[in-house]
């Protein structure tokens, strides 16, 4: 595998594993609307990955498993008031990676992550979630869930408070190694982390990105307090913060031809950031950063400008023929100068202010 000493991959600590800061989406499993991928070509790219040693994959916002330092992400969906159906709401993931799992050798070096999500009241009774834990162990045919990932929709119902006291029981039990967070604010997290005791919440994943810098505005600290890592989605806006971009004319919204994806970022870049503009002119300081950083790519600069806040543990990329492109993003940092030249960009935006008109994290799905 043709690797140089510059962009070895880095790691960062989950518990007792040592995974990699990029991981790499699997959304194309969720519907053909969001541009797919028949799933025998996800399983050739999972193992294709896998050989060459880059083998972090996931689905943004929602799911995650890792193959040997790898993470794949998908999403199952629980309505508890209605268990054991379970709807899945980013396609068949958990049992693609069930059967990748098992294809791989070692099955030992897989590690794996899932997400139970609580989107209508109910009563998250011990019996129920261990209902839905199991489900997820079944259909990802493990012994043991190593990351389960919680979200719960409507905060005004403190319940969620017992629904991970009894994911704590699991994890007590060994049913499940690691317990994090979904789309949670800071409020709700520093709340939880301090009521469930030290370590207990490893990870929340929520959307950060230079154009959305909402989890510097509280979220950062409560993980610093806490030693929870942050785990990231829409770092490259859907593939807006990219060189195939630069010097491009605004997009219609509604000409469809965008992916719903890429309609959600355009919508914040133009409504709640800045305009299109203003977005350029920040393509144009990432194209020039990345100039000065030996030719890297826009999304390379992107991607390292959030991971260089130490409170990342990984961010999530889509799927891609990018591979080779991605592994740029190690083994360089930031100049005080180029972080200089992006908050220029930055203040004339709206992006400090999106804190109080889009809300903390997670507000744009509540």
């Amino acid at each position: 595998m043709p690797m140089t000493a510059n962009h070895e991959i880095e790691y960062f600590s989950l518990g007792t594993s040592e995974l990699p800061r990029i991981w790499t989406g699997l959304w194309q499993l969720s519907s053909n609307a969001w541009g797919s991928a028949p799933a025998s070509k996800i399983r050739s790219e999972m193992i294709r990955y896998a050989q060459l040693g880059y083998t972090a994959f996931g689905e943004r916002r929602q799911l995650g498993l890792i193959v040997n330092h790898a993470t794949n992400w998908f999403d199952g969906i629980v309505d508890m008031a209605r268990l054991p159906v379970i709807s899945d709401h980013y396609g068949s993931s958990e049992v693609l990676f069930g059967q990748f799992r098992e294809s791989f050798t070692p099955s030992n070096v897989i590690f794996g992550a899932t997400k139970w999500c609580v989107f209508r009241s109910t009563d998250p009774t011990p019996v129920t979630v261990r209902m839905a834990i199991q489900e997820r162990m079944t259909r990802m045919r493990v012994q043991k869930i190593d990351l389960l990932q919680f979200h719960w929709q409507d905060y005004s119902d403190k319940r969620y408070l017992n629904a991970l006291e009894a994911l704590k029981q699991l994890r007590d039990e060994g049913v499940i190694a690691n317990i994090g967070l979904c789309n949670f604010d800071a409020i709700r997290t520093d709340e939880i982390c301090t009521e469930l005791g030290p370590s207990v919440i490893v990870t929340n994943q929520v959307q950060f990105s230079i154009i959305d810098t909402r989890p510097l505005h509280g979220m950062v600290h409560v993980c610093e307090r806490h030693g929870v890592k942050l785990l990231t989605y829409g770092t490259l806006c859907g593939g807006f913060l990219s060189d195939r971009w630069l010097d491009q004319p605004e997009p219609d919204l509604y000409s469809g031809n965008l992916t719903p994806s890429q309609r959600k970022y355009l919508d914040m870049i133009k409504n709640a950031w800045g305009n299109w503009e203003l977005f350029q002119s920040l393509l144009v300081i990432l194209r020039r950063i990345g100039d000065r950083h030996g030719k890297l790519s826009i999304a390379n600069i992107a991607t390292r400008w959030v991971l260089d806040h130490s409170t990342v543990g990984a961010v999530i990329v889509g799927i891609s023929d990018h591979a080779d492109d991605n592994r740029k993003v190690f083994g360089f940092r930031l100049s005080e100068q180029d972080h200089s030249e992006i908050e220029e960009i930055l203040k004339k935006s709206n992006s400090y202010k999106m804190i109080i008109t889009v809300g903390d994290c997670g507000m744009e799905y509540r």
